[in-house]
Order: C-alpha cells, then sequence, then structure tokens
C-alpha cells in the first residue's frame, strides 16, 4: 500500500522491478531515466559489479502529477537477478506496492524465468502477501531476439 505522508501532503510508491539476471531490469529503469525530464526525476542509483550487473539494486526517484493536492512520488527499485542475491531482493520488496516482472522471452532462458518467478512468490509470501493477489505487471523482454517463447 502506498505510503501517504499527510503533513507533507505527499503519496509514494514503490515499485520494484524483478526478473532473472540480464532480462533488462536495469536497461528498463535507464531508459525510463533517459526519457524523463530531468524537473520530474531524481539521480538514477546504481550498484553494479565490473561486468554492470546489478549488485544490489537500481534506483530512480520520480515525481508524477499531484493527486488531490498530494505531490505524488514514485520510487523505482530493481533487483539483481542472480541467484545468490535472494536475501537482497526481499530486503528491497518490503513494502512494495507493485512488481514488474521482466521475463526473458527467449527458450533457453524459460527455467530463469520460473525460478525467479518462484522466487518472487517466496519473498512475497515472507512479506505477508500472495502473489496472485499483488499488483503485477509482467513484461516480456527481448522480443526482438531469435528462439524466442510464443
Amino acid at each position: 500500500m502506498a505510503f501517504v505522508n499527510y503533513a507533507k501532503r505527499e503519496i509514494i510508491l514503490k515499485i520494484v522491478y524483478y526478473g532473472p539476471g540480464l532480462s533488462g531490469k536495469t536497461s528498463n529503469i535507464q531508459h525510463i531515466h533517459s526519457g524523463t525530464t530531468p524537473e520530474a526525476r531524481g539521480q538514477l542509483v546504481s550498484l553494479e559489479t565490473k561486468e554492470e550487473r546489478t549488485l544490489y539494486f537500481d534506483y530512480l526517484p520520480m515525481s508524477l502529477p499531484q493527486i488531490e493536492n498530494f505531490e505524488t512520488r514514485l520510487h523505482l527499485y530493481s533487483v539483481p537477478g542472480q541467484l545468490m542475491y535472494t536475501t537482497n531482493r526481499k530486503q528491497i520488496l518490503q513494502n512494495a506496492d507493485g512488481v514488474i516482472f521482466v521475463a526473458d522471452s527467449q527458450e533457453s532462458r524459460r527455467e530463469a524465468n520460473l525460478i525467479m518467478m518462484e522466487d518472487l512468490r517466496e519473498n512475497l509470501e515472507a512479506h505477508g502477501f500472495e502473489l496472485d493477489k499483488f499488483p503485477i505487471v509482467i513484461q516480456f523482454n527481448k522480443r526482438d531476439l531469435d528462439d524466442i517463447m510464443s
């Protein structure tokens, strides 16, 4: 549920990009950052390895139009997709208002997608949510490549 600060008249929504490694979560946030006016966005923070893979998270704060005289802010996060970072994903998912699951459309990545969807289900349950009752958008990424699933 969105965080509402009545004293500051502000609504903050947390959206988490979730999915297997190299599916395009960071690329999504970088694209949003580059296509948004500087006045509507904060600084893009990325913690990466030398191989440019997300180590802990990416973070992009954004301003949206007002709702009922409340400033509206969107906080976009992406999680690392490597299996060893499940604790990080669980922590970043805490207090999320929604998830964008970035699935890699390549047939060779089917198993990685399924593993990460199960990881998402487990981490949501750890926070008291059910996968089928939580706001989730599934983005089928990499549709321009060969060997994609239908």
